[in-house]
């Protein structure tokens, strides 16, 4: 399975939010943000059509495999 990159923390942090507000934001727990964001745990696709919608972003300028 590859790896990927995120940028999630950097997007949460410019909106001065917690991991707690943006789980809230996503209907799930703050775990899974952090494991999102430390590259533990890859969202699941309409999770992450969530996220990119929430910062008005693409899925792919927040998420990339790693080369």
């Amino acid at each position: 399975m590859a790896e990927t990159a995120n940028d999630l923390r950097t997007l949460r942090q410019s909106r001065e939010w917690s991991q707690g507000r943006l789980a809230q934001e996503m209907g799930v727990s703050r775990q899974t943000i952090n494991a999102i964001e430390t590259g533990r745990f890859d969202p699941s696709l309409p999770l992450a059509l969530r996220l990119a919608r929430v910062f008005g972003r693409t899925v792919e300028e927040i998420f990339a495999l790693k080369e």
